[in-house]
């Protein structure tokens, strides 16, 4: 076929039911697949045969690259595809999948640069009817790259948050112990108790980003271990409540409401009491008036044969504005400036979830925040 010359949206379908297994789209007639249309595919498809000319070109190939269809079909795959490595060569020179060796299957996925620098994912196959045969189809694959772009500003937040958390706590930290160690015989012994409280203070603070952190990577990576034990939610509940009025917190400030019955509960406390301890400190700190927990039994999420637990915690405060609402269980969600890393209730979202739990915030009756989770009981198989 010459090159430039166009052809029909059906030879562009039949020639892919026509690829080889290699290419992951010809199927046996009883294959609920077979005949895959490609513009079915989410990710972009190109497939030149043995002459280099683009047989295939589907919808996500012509959105990820703004050329038509109509226009690549029948070029060449570098006409169609002018790819450029980060350094400005072109991608079909340095690979050169029909004229290069032979025992070579595909290249692997990298960033590579379309005209006018706009950057997209690109993986091949090597098609051929032999190990070392010529190539009878080049198949590409093409991906944007707002994925991964997304995936990198998130971990660049989290470097920068965690950069940011740190600092001002060490810097506390060296500044006390330096000073205390050259000047030491200076300071009454209130001065000295003031400085190492606040050092003792702020290594409670380090610590518990690192806890924080350690949490992010388990739940990321679903390795988020549970040790399910009987728990009790109404003493773990009261035992948060004690330990804000110990804090100076007034006794009035909470309220606490028990329906009885509850199910046995078997969770992990530990992960539970993080769960808590996260959502009644965002209801003292950034919520007004009373705080309200409700514990009650509910049916266990997607389980219409199993109980389970649901606590409500709710504040009177101004609470979360609704173009906020889904954005609560994110990383680095802050609700005001008062403070805190933006990471506990993406945590506790994680944790909830490990348990096989849901969590959900809405607006409370008295115009705050309302927080609520379920537990499923989740009793160990042997005690089934």
């Amino acid at each position: 076929m010459a090159v430039g010359m166009s052809r029909p949206r059906a030879t562009h379908t039949a020639a892919v039911r026509a690829l080889p297994d290699e290419a992951g789209l010809s199927r046996t007639a009883g294959d609920p697949t077979a005949g895959i249309d490609p513009d079915d595919l989410p990710d972009g498809l190109v497939v030149a045969d043995e002459n280099g000319e683009v047989i295939c070109f589907n919808t996500a190939a012509a959105r990820i690259t703004a050329t038509p269809r109509e226009s690549a079909l029948g070029t060449s795959i570098g006409q169609a595809l002018p790819l450029e490595d980060l350094k400005g060569r072109r991608w079909w020179d340095l690979t050169d999948p029909y004229g290069g060796l032979a025992t070579r299957v595909g290249q692997p996925e990298r960033n590579l640069l379309l005209p006018g620098g706009r950057e997209v994912l690109v993986s091949a196959r090597y098609v051929r009817e032999s190990p070392t045969g010529p190539v009878r189809r080049l198949v590409v694959s093409l991906r944007g790259t707002e994925a991964r772009r997304r995936t990198e500003l998130s971990h660049a937040e989290l470097i920068a948050t965690v950069a940011h958390e740190l600092r001002s706590p060490l810097t506390s930290v060296k500044g006390f112990t330096a000073t205390l160690l050259a000047k030491w015989e200076r300071f009454t012994d209130d001065q000295k108790r003031l400085m190492l409280e606040t050092v003792d203070a702020d290594a409670n603070r380090v610590t518990r980003l690192i806890a924080e952190l350690l949490d992010i990577s388990r739940i990321d990576s679903g390795r988020l271990e549970l040790r399910r034990q009987p728990v009790d939610i109404s003493a773990a509940v009261e035992r948060h409540v004690q330990a804000h009025t110990a804090n100076g917190q007034s006794p009035d400030r909470f309220l606490v409401r028990t329906r009885q019955p509850l199910p046995a509960l078997w969770a992990d406390p530990d992960k539970v009491d993080q769960v808590l301890g996260n959502l009644l400190e965002n209801a003292v700190r950034h919520g007004e008036g009373t705080v309200t927990i409700e514990i009650a039994p509910a049916p266990a999420p997607a389980k219409n044969d199993e109980s389970g637990t649901a606590v409500t915690v709710s504040d009177e405060g101004p609470g979360i504005p609704e173009e906020s609402m889904g954005r609560v269980f994110t990383r680095f969600w802050r609700g005001s400036k008062r403070g805190g890393t933006g990471l506990g209730l993406y945590i506790v979202k994680g944790i909830v979830e490990a348990h096989g739990g849901t969590i959900t915030v809405d607006r409370a009756p008295g115009g705050g925040a309302e927080f609520r989770f379920i537990l499923p009981v989740s009793a160990p198989a042997y005690l089934a």
